[in-house]
């Protein structure tokens, strides 16, 4: 089992920024890419950015250049740093580990950005 918690969301203004963490737990070794999603109102979860575990990343185009993905393996924690938020990033965010063929998530934490 891994277990997730994500922490760092809140409300910020148009064109501010965030860092998101998420703490891994458990059996968190043979972790192989670890990510965020998230999911807006009325809309599907999808896809923001993955890392696998040598570091290659992934983004979704619409967050491209204004998030980054990065892992620290020393404290067994993920980070998305937002920058150039939009109120359309509006969501929770959830944060994702694949492991042994399992898809573990967090709880979620909740970005609010006001124009």
């Amino acid at each position: 089992q891994v277990q997730l918690v994500e922490s760092g969301g809140g409300l910020v203004q148009a064109g501010g920024s965030l860092r998101l963490s998420c703490a891994a737990s458990g059996s968190i070794f043979s972790i192989t890419f670890m990510g965020w999603y998230r999911q807006a109102p009325g809309k599907q979860r999808e896809l923001v950015a993955t890392i696998t575990s040598g570091g290659s990343t992934n983004y979704a185009d619409s967050v491209k250049g204004r998030f980054t993905i990065s892992r620290d393996n020393a404290k067994n924690t993920l980070y998305l740093q937002m920058n150039s938020l939009k109120p359309e990033d509006t969501a929770v965010y959830y944060c994702t580990a694949f492991r042994a063929g399992k898809n573990y998530w967090g709880q979620g934490t909740q970005v609010t950005v006001s124009s």
